[in-house]
């Protein structure tokens, strides 16, 4: 005999999806070129599929030199991030080199892109020029994903922000 839980608290007149447990959609991603580090990602925030902004900026600096990309609850990332910030020490965490890494829900339909187009020592603008693109092609297939693309480029010099805008993403077909 199968049982069943009813929840007494619910509005029956309410429609299923506002109960709904929010998820979180974000494209992220860095990678290495020699002589320094390329930074990027989308700048949707969704709740559900309500978008509650549509210029964050989940590129969040911890020192002038280390900068961390943010992917899950936006409160909860930039909470860890001040932590972070203020002790400067990996909180629940591990550092890992590694050459080039993506994360966020848009990065499950660019992997293959990443494993295909990624080369060891890009120059400066071969890196922007393949996180940008990555990033604009995850944001096309991922819902959650979206807005401008925010870079930023880490030297030892410091660091380099720009965004590019929606309409100045670049186009991989017409349709």
């Amino acid at each position: 005999m199968a049982t069943s839980v009813i929840n007494t608290y619910a509005d029956p007149s309410m429609p299923e999806w506002m109960s709904a447990a929010h998820s979180t959609g974000t494209s992220i991603m860095a990678c290495e070129f020699a002589g320094g580090v390329v930074i990027g990602a989308d700048s949707r925030t969704t709740t559900g599929a309500y978008i509650a902004n549509r210029v964050t900026d989940k590129l969040t600096k911890i020192t002038d030199h280390i900068y961390c990309c943010r992917s899950g609850s936006a409160a909860d990332t930039q909470a860890i991030s001040d932590i972070v910030s203020y002790h400067l020490m990996p909180i629940g965490g591990m550092v890992q080199r590694q050459a080039v890494s993506i994360g966020g829900s848009g990065s499950t339909y660019v992997y293959g892109y990443v494993d295909a187009n990624f080369k060891p020592n890009m120059s400066k603008d071969e890196a922007v020029k393949f996180v940008t693109n990555t990033l604009a092609l995850a944001m096309l297939r991922d819902g959650s994903s979206g807005g401008v693309v925010r870079l930023g480029v880490i030297t030892e010099k410091g660091v380099e922000r720009s965004v590019i805008l929606g309409d100045q993403l670049p186009k991989f077909y017409e349709g």
